[in-house]
C-alpha cells in the first residue's frame, strides 16, 4: 500500500470521527479486539428479538438515523456511562444498522493505527438463497492486504450468539459478501437475479436497491459513509420502478462497479472527484424508515464528501 492510500485511510472522516479522544483511552488495538468492543457497544434495531429483548419503539425508530460517531458514542455513553471498554447489556447499548456497527469499527481502527474504510454490499449469510443488504468493514491486515470484517457477526461473550457462521467474521470471504459493484456487474449479466438482492426482513429488493449501493459504496472508499437510505445523484432513481436508466448512466454505473470492485486508490478517488453524479453533494434525500422521504445538509465541506 503507498503511503497516500495509507495515510487516507487513517484519517477520520467528518462522519467517523469520534470525538473526544479521552473516551477512547485505553481501548485495545488489534481488529478482534475493536470487532468485540464494538459488538458490546451495539446492537442491530432489529436483532433485539434475537436477544431476547425488545427495544422501546422510540429507539428503534430513531437512533438509526444518527450518522456521525461522536454522536453515537454520546448516546452510548448516556445510556451506560461506564467506559466504553465495559460491556453494556443488549438495551443498554445504542440501536443502529449493520452500517453502524462497520463505522465503530473503522473508526476505532483508525484511530489505533489500522487503515479502514467501510463498504456497501450484499451477505449471503443472514437468509438462504438471498443477498442481503450489509455493510462491513474493510481493514488493512499486515498480512493478507485488504481484508473484510463483519463486526456484527462477532459471537457476544456475555451472551450466546444468534449467529451462526462458517467463517471467521475478521475474514469474511468475498463470495459470502459480495460489494455492491460486484453485485451489480453479476445482475447486469444475468449471472445472478435482482430479486435476490435487497432487504429480506422489509420485502424490498430489486435492481434498483444495487444501482443506489453502488453509488454508496463508491462514496466510502472516498471516506463519504452515507446512511443506507440516503441517496443522491445517479443511484437516487428507480424506487418506484418507473425510472429506467438510459445508456449514459448505465455506463456511469458500470464505471462505478468496476471500479469499486477492483477499488484502486487513484481510480477511484478520480473517479469520485470528476463524477457529479457520484459525488456526495451538500444536500442528499434520505428515505427514513419512519418519517419518510426529507432533505438532510451534511456536516463539513466539500473536502468531506
Amino acid at each position: 500500500m503507498l503511503p497516500a492510500e495509507r495515510d487516507f485511510y487513517l484519517t477520520q472522516s467528518v462522519h467517523s470521527d469520534p470525538g473526544r479522544a479521552d473516551r477512547l483511552a485505553g481501548l485495545p488495538s488489534g481488529p478482534a479486539e475493536l470487532a468485540l468492543l464494538v459488538r458490546h457497544l451495539l446492537i442491530h434495531r432489529e436483532e433485539a428479538g434475537r436477544y431476547g429483548c425488545a427495544l422501546p419503539e422510540s429507539r428503534y425508530r430513531t437512533e438509526a438515523e444518527t450518522r456521525y460517531i461522536a454522536d453515537i458514542l454520546d448516546m452510548v455513553l448516556e445510556l451506560d456511562d461506564a467506559p466504553l471498554s465495559a460491556p453494556r447489556r443488549p438495551l443498554d447499548r445504542f440501536a443502529g444498522t449493520c452500517r453502524d456497527f462497520a463505522l465503530l469499527h473503522c473508526a476505532l481502527l483508525r484511530h489505533t493505527g489500522t487503515p479502514a474504510r467501510i463498504r456497501c454490499g450484499y451477505a449471503t449469510y443472514f437468509a438462504e438463497g438471498f443477498h442481503d443488504d450489509h455493510w462491513v468493514t474493510e481493514y488493512a491486515h499486515p498480512e493478507h492486504g485488504w481484508t473484510l470484517g463483519d463486526p456484527q457477526m462477532v459471537p457476544d461473550v456475555r451472551i450466546e450468539s444468534p449467529y451462526e457462521l462458517d467463517f471467521d467474521p475478521l475474514d469474511v470471504p468475498r463470495d459470502r459478501f459480495l460489494v455492491a459493484g460486484e453485485s451489480w456487474r453479476r445482475c447486469r449479466t444475468g449471472e445472478a437475479d435482482p430479486k435476490t438482492f435487497g432487504v429480506s426482513v422489509l420485502g424490498l429488493m430489486g435492481l434498483w436497491m444495487v444501482r443506489a449501493n453502488v453509488v454508496r459504496d463508491l462514496a466510502a472508499l472516498n471516506r463519504a459513509e452515507v446512511l443506507p437510505w440516503d441517496a443522491w445523484g445517479v443511484g437516487d432513481a428507480g424506487r418506484d420502478g418507473q425510472d429506467e436508466a438510459g445508456e449514459a448512466t448505465l455506463a456511469v454505473l458500470d464505471e462505478a462497479a468496476r471500479a469499486t470492485v477492483t477499488a484502486d486508490f487513484e481510480e477511484v478517488r478520480a473517479l469520485y472527484r470528476d463524477s457529479p453524479g457520484l459525488r456526495v453533494p451538500e444536500t442528499i434525500t434520505s428515505y427514513q424508515s419512519f418519517d419518510g422521504e426529507c432533505e438532510v445538509r451534511l456536516r463539513g465541506g466539500p473536502q468531506d464528501r
